[in-house]
């Protein structure tokens, strides 16, 4: 898997922290746990999607472009770090927000990821919850196209193959981390979304014979949705690796229990995650994504899902400024 092949901008800092937490090891009494922190990965706060973007962006400067559309929900952690890899690369950028969760909540509308596009510059458009958001991006581009301009759409939560080019990229630097730690991983679980972060861990950890189990802890999509569309991205993306055929349907897992009533909408588990990494080992989680993945995997060891002698990497996928769009929630959970 030679990444070298492909154009990429530098974007983040990296490799991003692998960290064990011995109070939350603790506190569950179940398998050791672990924290690859891609919330550190230091463009905007930090998060997943740079390492998507660090292969986006390259792409839409080697094709000449010189703005870039994409699109997510309001309190959408993949367009605030577009926005920053445009402003820092010298490129516009027009954000199409997607209100999934209906909310008219001036915290969750204007705070938070939001107040952050505003900041880097990129001007956005809200949508109600259904739009078709990818005709409403095509739209976009062709009015910059009749102005001059030189579009690049990058589709939601940057899962293509060419972002998930990504992740590739971290499952190599992951197991790098894990050798030179000494430590075996059993499993990694994280939140999966759009699907570009589970497809390409997937195939990066299959293409090097790894033997590690990645969990995806679903956020939005019904589990044989959401496996269909992870498992439809990794084999795009190892065919775009020339790998064709190197990832097995069944090495594709999502567990989607953990959704609640929907997209970007509380649940009692996500808000006890947030507070239990806050107050065991400060680390801050978000409210759709990370919070419901660490949900997902407090749970299963609960439930007895993993060995006690088992060693579980949680890979955090950013995104706690969306933790301002939800205050509203997390008050009710202030220590007295």
């Amino acid at each position: 898997m030679h990444l070298a092949r492909f154009p990429r901008v530098r974007l983040g800092h990296f490799p991003t922290p692998l960290e064990a937490m011995p109070n939350l090891t603790k506190l569950l009494g179940g398998p050791k746990v672990y924290i690859k922190r891609d919330d550190c990965t230091g463009l905007s706060s930090g998060g997943n999607k740079t390492r998507k973007l660090e292969f986006l962006m390259a792409d839409a400067l080697q094709k000449g472009c010189d703005t870039v559309i994409t699109q997510g929900a309001i309190q959408s952690n993949h367009a605030r770090q577009t926005a920053a890899a445009a402003a820092k690369l010298g490129m516009k950028c027009r954000i199409l927000l997607e209100n999934r969760t209906g909310s008219t909540s001036p915290d969750y509308c204007g705070s938070g990821n939001v107040l952050l596009d505003h900041i880097h510059g990129a001007p956005t458009q809200t949508f109600p919850a259904g739009t078709p958001m990818n005709a409403e991006m095509e739209k976009v581009a062709e009015e910059i196209r009749s102005h001059g301009g030189k579009p690049y759409i990058i589709v939601g939560g940057g899962s293509n193959p060419i972002g998930a080019l990504g992740y590739v990229n971290c499952a190599l630097e992951l197991v790098a981390q894990a050798n030179d730690m000494s430590l075996r991983i059993d499993h990694v679980v994280h939140a999966t979304g759009s699907a570009g972060t589970q497809a390409g861990l997937v195939v990066g950890l299959e293409g090097l014979r790894s033997h590690i189990p990645v969990l995806g802890i679903g956020t939005r999509a019904p589990r044989p949705l959401q496996e269909e569309n992870i498992y439809k991205l990794a084999c795009a993306t190892a065919d775009l690796m020339d790998m064709p055929g190197a990832v097995a349907r069944e090495r594709v897992v999502a567990n989607t229990d953990y959704v609640g009533a929907g997209y970007g909408v509380p649940t009692d588990g996500m808000v006890e995650a947030v507070n239990i990494l806050a107050r065991t080992e400060g680390i801050l989680l978000d409210p759709v994504y990370s919070g419901k993945g660490m949900a997902g995997l407090i749970d299963l060891i609960r439930k007895g899902h993993f060995k006690t002698s088992e060693n579980v990497v949680f890979l955090h996928t950013g995104g706690s400024v969306g933790l301002f769009g939800y205050n509203n929630i997390f008050d009710a959970t202030r220590p007295n």
